[in-house]
């Protein structure tokens, strides 16, 4: 295995400029972090009410008042916080700096005197504390703390986020470990170990990293601590759903390191993978890396939808069998695709391997961004693939599919992790380890660099995923030695690189194409084609037999209601066509739509007294279908949704 550290260059450097996602990076400061304060303080009316700052008030004893929300519900102000310290990476702002300080001594007031922090057991179940580790969620909220003041530190220098984290988390680990007197336990809801990790890596104290891994190597081993846990007299039960706990959805059924196949909850796997990364990076850890990829592969290549969803039950959050992907009932929660790009992200950085941030774009691209509406005020938490209005009725197998974006969630995960995932961006475009410089997404921006001890400018323009031509400009204090990687996504055909204008020969590395020599002031052209084409199915994908999608590099396509009709099921289209892509400036922000010609059942000869009808064939009329991509579905009317297509078969 080759080792690397984290090799993401600072947010503070990286400047996005890029048309496609500015619009969503402007949303984050000016419409979702304010938006989302307000909901936190229960401001709004008619939104669900969060209660988050309360609890933190009455934590603190300056206020009287019962806790209210999820057992998990400070995460919501700790997202909140990230975000607002990646914004503040690229963009300085007093007030909100001010009241993200306010918010952080807030919560400073709330901890406890040996450090605990946690307004859910502060305030309604003090005597508690550590007694249910499967549904608490003490260390998943812990873990998003950390990560919080991380962000904050890293973006404003400031040690008072940081200074609670640690010491919240020097108290775990006094509580944690195999050490006797302590609690040989681990997290119902992975989280923390990815943040004890980066906390490792801010401060550089090693119990930190070594407290991930016993969370981590502890897992699954001997008798399960959960089912153990249940027994004891101090056990009380959180949530109704897990009166009948299986632990193979913890992902604790055995040894993380023995582990093939992703299992049960997707969110808690995906950050349990992202961990058990990092650790094989940090320990040179070959087995813990090697169940990584077979988890990968498992995960991607088996259960994953070609939007990158993941997660396909409604039931319990969960991964399920080997191709079982079904569109119209699937949950594919937003917050687990982010935690499959926080994945990949880790493996790429690792392997240098270009395969693994084909899915992370996939994700980003995809369900990262049909979980936000433009406008930034309503939410998906799920990301079906076929959605129609009617059948979404609560209290029956749909009633998780939700045909609008909702303004919040009672269990509010996946907002935030959207605002802060936005505000973060950057981290996914370029890796860079000495003079080796790795451009992973073609997101336009800007970024300094320094390679060899000389000061570089990085400046990366075009208009991807609507045209696949761009050009990087490299610009330094003085001529340097440098290899540049550019990644050659999966979907490019004909990929070239001009250098200074002239055609260049470069070498392939694990699906980089590399460019190697002096640079000072230099322009790269970088061009492929991502021609729009049907794609089909593994034959074992029962819910996609005999039916085709439509991509066009990174985008998946889908037909809307607004566009095409109602009874999308009724549609039929022949692969092989031409596809027709017509840019429109003023739909959806400018994009790029697909249309071609398909056909639909007539539903002349019907009428509502007759449900079913024997003899001859049925008839098809022409009609030509509109296709948007599937990250912009639901801005427009309420309406039906379709991303798989039934194919004219012969």
């Amino acid at each position: 295995m080759k080792k690397a550290a984290n090799s993401s260059i600072s947010l503070r450097n990286i400047h996005i400029t890029d048309v496609f996602w500015r619009k969503y990076i402007k949303l984050v400061k000016n419409v979702i972090i304010p938006y989302q304060w307000d909901i936190l303080n229960d401001n709004l009316q008619g939104v669900e009410t969060s209660h988050c700052i309360e609890n933190f008030r009455i934590a603190a004893g300056e206020k009287e008042g019962e806790f209210y929300g999820a057992v998990f519900q400070d995460t919501d102000v700790a997202k909140w916080l990230e975000a607002v310290g990646f914004v503040l990476n690229y963009e300085r702002d007093e007030k909100l700096e001010k009241l993200a300080d306010e918010t952080i001594d807030l919560i400073g007031r709330a901890q406890q005197p040996d450090g605990y922090l946690n307004t859910y057991f502060t305030i309604k179940e003090p005597g508690l504390r550590w007694t249910n580790l499967m549904e608490g969620h003490e260390l998943y909220t812990a873990g998003h703390m950390i990560e919080a003041a991380i962000a904050y530190y890293e973006s404003t220098g400031k040690r008072r986020f940081l200074d609670i984290v640690s010491k919240f988390a020097d108290l775990i680990c006094r509580t944690f470990g195999p050490e006797e007197g302590k609690i040989h336990g681990y997290p119902g809801h992975q989280e923390i170990e990815l943040a004890l990790v980066k906390l490792y890596r801010v401060t550089g104290e090693q119990k930190y990293l070594d407290m991930a891994k016993y969370f981590i190597d502890a897992r699954g081993v001997g008798e399960n601590y959960f089912l153990n846990e249940i027994k004891s007299d101090k056990y009380k039960l959180i949530m109704p759903e897990f009166s009948d706990y299986d632990p193979v959805y913890s992902q604790s059924h055995m040894p993380v390191r023995e582990q093939d196949k992703a299992v049960g909850h997707a969110v808690r796997a995906v950050y349990m993978y992202s961990a058990m990364a990092d650790l094989s990076c940090e320990y040179d850890d070959d087995g813990l890396f090697e169940a990584c990829k077979r988890l990968w592969n498992n995960m991607t290549q088996k259960q994953m939808y070609i939007t990158g969803g993941i997660g396909s039950s409604g039931i319990l959050e969960r991964f399920t069998a080997d191709y079982d992907l079904p569109n119209d009932c699937n949950y594919s929660e937003t917050c687990a695709s982010i935690g499959l790009a926080l994945f990949g992200k880790r493996m790429a950085d690792i392997t240098k391997d270009a395969s693994y941030m084909d899915v992370v774009e996939r994700a980003l691209y995809n369900t990262l961004l049909s979980g936000i509406a433009m406008d930034g005020k309503s939410f998906f938490y799920v990301n079906p693939l076929e959605v129609w209005p009617a059948n979404c009725i609560e209290k029956t197998s749909k009633g998780h599919v939700k045909p609008v974006r909702q303004t919040w969630y009672g269990v509010a995960c996946c907002p935030p992790n959207i605002t802060r995932t936005l505000a973060s961006l950057g981290q996914y475009i370029y890796l860079q380890e000495k003079d080796r410089i790795y451009t992973n997404l073609y997101i336009a921006n800007r970024t300094e660099v320094e390679i060899n001890g000389v000061n570089f400018t990085l400046e990366l323009t075009g208009d991807f995923p609507w045209k696949s031509e761009m050009k990087f400009r490299i610009k330094g204090e003085s001529r340097t030695y440098a290899s540049l990687y550019f990644r050659i996504p999966g979907y490019a055909r004909q990929f070239t690189i001009r250098l200074n204008g002239r055609s260049t020969d470069f070498s392939v590395e694990n699906g980089y194409a590399k460019v190697e020599g002096d640079f000072e002031d230099d322009c790269l052209e970088i061009s492929f084609e991502t021609p729009a084409e049907f794609v089909h199915a593994n034959p074992q994908v029962r819910a996609d037999s005999g039916k085709i999608a439509l991509v066009k590099g990174p985008l998946v396509y889908c037909l809307e209601e607004t566009d095409n009709g109602s009874n999308l099921a009724s549609v039929f289209v022949q692969s092989g066509q031409e596809i027709k892509e017509e840019y429109e400036k003023n739909l959806l922000g400018g994009c790029v739509l697909l249309k071609v010609e398909g056909k639909k059942l007539s539903e002349d000869g019907w009428d509502e007294q007759t449900l079913y009808r024997g003899g001859g064939q049925p008839a098809l009329e022409e009609t030509e279908l509109t296709f948007v991509p599937y990250g912009y579905w639901g801005n427009r009317d309420k309406g039906e949704m379709l991303v798989w297509l039934k194919e004219i078969l012969g």
